[in-house]
Formats: structure tokens, C-alpha cells, sequence
């Protein structure tokens, strides 16, 4: 990191709105502590040009693998990305240097007439391009006695709320923290309890990442970090790399903060893995102590993870194979 106050650092970001927005934000901090200009450098990744299905195309790394290989190139200092969007193995010549406070970790249902979930129809067409979702939101439907039609979409936030606005789908399913960014919650027609749509590991979250070798900078970004994030998404993240490695269901993850009164004292890690028809759900729980170190979080994660496939998740869409 060159110590010349005036040369700008060279933040990486994908260019959607969502993206230029949520980077936007973490450039403003990054000022505020390095007094040094930050200047945004718009990338094009697999993922924003590729139309296929993200199930289709693997999810993990297409909107990543670009702002990585311009860091390893020399041509950004630092970029952001959607926590949920990382691979769950990390490059060694990169790190995570900050994973700022989460946003909203919920889904959000944008729904014609303003209906919420449980005054949708039956048969209405909800878009999602998620299997995690499809999964869990069928299966909720059918505990409300009713069935729905789940639409595999793709697209930015304008074309997906486009879909419903057009009268082609009844309702999408978006990430609450995406439409908290770039100021448009109230679009949202109802917010997903947890308890019955757990979200993506790592949803709501940001990785502010770097070259493992750049130490200042390291030291830098350090300021941005939330060390109850981290902890949480560590745990959901290893719950996922435990389940990848072991069964190709959708899975669905959330790390919630257990206060007495003031005091965190614990943390309570939940997990769902289903048949994307929402007839079978294998989802557990466990609470233990909040993860004190990086090992602490993996391991409550795996843990987890065990549980679940001994449960059955393998066997939920087929074993993965190898």
C-alpha cells in the first residue's frame, strides 16, 4: 500500500446498483480511517453476463472469480463482495480483511396488491432464483394448506420486482438487506420470519477482501469489522462447506446472537437442507458458547453439519458425487 495520502486505493465492485451501492458505503468508512481518496472501479463478472440459471452455473464464485483475479493482478487494492456469493474455500493469497456490521439477514416477498405470504393464493407464481428458497417456500406453503408455484428468475432487483409489476408473477423473493441498500424496503410487502425461511449462509453480509501481503492495508479495513458477524457467518459458512461436501441439497443457514439483558452470552446456529418440492425438510439447531475464535465458529458449524446429514440431508437430492 503506498503511504502517498493522495493516491487514491482502488476499490473493486461489481457494477449492479446493489453492488455500487453496498461498495459505496464501505468506500465512505475506508476515507473516514485512511484519509485517503477511494475511487470505484466497476467489474464485469461470469455471473452478471451469464443468463443461465445460477443453480445451473454453480452460484459459488461467478460473481466473484473477476474482482479476484483483478486483485491477484494488481489492477484494485481491495474489493467487496456479497458474503453469500464466496466460494467456502479461501485463496490463500487473499484474505477477508473486514466483514462489516450485518444488514437484515431476512427474505422479503414483493407481492402484487400488497398481499403477504400467507395471503397469497393458491397456485400463485413466486419467482426466486434460489433452490434454498423454492425449498422452504413450498414447504411453508403447504404447511398454510395451499401450494404455489415456484419460478426460477434471474436478474437485477428492478427486473425482478419488473416481473410481479407486470402482472407475470404474483410475488419474488429478494434478500431484505439488497433492497435496504439501495433504499427501497418499502417495496417489500412482507418480511420472511426466519423461523420458517432461513436464508443463505452469510446473507446480509459484507467480505471486504485483499491481498494477504498488503499488512497496512490489512491493518486498515480491520477497523470495519464486526466481530459478532464474523463469528456467525464463519459458523453458517462451515455448515455449508460440511453439507457441500456431503449432500447437493439447497441449504438454507442463520447464526442468531443470544443476549441476557445487555451480555452476549451465546449463539444459536440453525440449519435446513430440502427437496426443492418442499414435501422434505431436514432442519436442526444447536446453542452453544459464542465462537471466541475462528476454530470455535468452524467447529460449531460442522458439528451441525454432522447432525444434519446423519439425519438424512445427504439423501434429500442425491448424494454428491465426488
Amino acid at each position: 500500500m503506498n503511504p502517498r495520502l493522495d493516491q487514491p486505493l482502488r476499490l473493486g465492485t461489481r457494477r449492479s446498483k446493489l453492488a455500487m451501492s453496498q461498495s459505496g458505503h464501505v468506500a465512505d468508512a475506508v476515507r473516514a480511517i485512511t484519509g485517503r481518496p477511494v475511487e470505484l472501479v466497476e467489474i464485469t463478472t461470469y455471473g452478471d453476463v451469464s443468463r443461465e440459471n445460477l443453480a445451473q452455473i454453480g452460484g459459488t464464485g461467478v460473481f466473484v472469480t473477476a474482482l479476484r483475479d483483478a486483485l491477484l493482478r494488481g489492477e484494485i487494492d481491495f474489493a467487496v463482495h456479497s458474503l453469500k456469493d464466496l466460494p467456502t474455500t479461501q485463496p490463500d493469497d487473499l484474505v477477508i480483511a473486514a466483514m462489516p456490521p450485518r444488514e437484515d439477514p431476512r427474505d422479503a416477498l414483493v407481492a402484487r396488491d400488497g398481499l403477504t405470504f400467507e395471503q397469497l393464493p393458491d397456485g400463485a407464481r413466486v419467482g426466486t432464483g434460489s433452490p434454498r428458497r423454492m425449498a422452504q417456500l413450498n414447504h411453508a406453503a403447504r404447511a398454510l394448506g395451499k401450494r404455489i408455484e415456484t419460478v426460477a428468475i434471474r436478474g437485477n432487483v428492478d427486473t425482478r420486482i419488473g416481473f410481479v409489476r407486470n402482472g407475470e408473477l404474483d410475488a419474488v423473493v429478494l434478500a431484505a438487506a439488497g433492497l435496504n441498500r439501495i433504499g427501497r424496503s418499502d417495496e417489500a410487502t412482507d418480511f420472511l420470519s426466519v423461523d420458517s425461511v432461513l436464508p443463505a449462509p452469510g446473507q446480509g453480509a459484507l467480505a471486504v477482501e485483499c491481498l494477504a501481503s498488503d499488512a497496512e492495508l490489512i491493518a486498515a479495513l480491520a477497523e470495519l469489522d464486526d466481530p459478532h458477524t464474523r463469528a456467525a457467518v464463519t459458523a453458517e459458512r462451515s455448515l455449508l462447506a460440511a453439507l457441500e461436501a456431503g449432500c447437493s441439497a439447497p441449504v438454507g443457514a442463520l447464526a442468531d446472537l443470544l443476549a441476557d439483558g445487555q451480555t452476549v452470552n451465546e449463539m444459536r446456529l440453525r440449519g435446513v437442507v430440502g427437496t426443492l418440492d418442499g414435501t422434505t425438510l431436514v432442519q436442526l439447531s444447536t446453542t452453544g458458547p459464542v465462537p471466541q475464535s475462528y476454530d470455535d465458529a468452524m467447529a460449531l458449524g460442522r458439528e451441525l453439519a454432522d447432525e444434519m446429514l446423519a439425519k438424512g440431508a445427504a439423501g434429500l437430492m442425491g448424494e454428491r458425487s465426488l
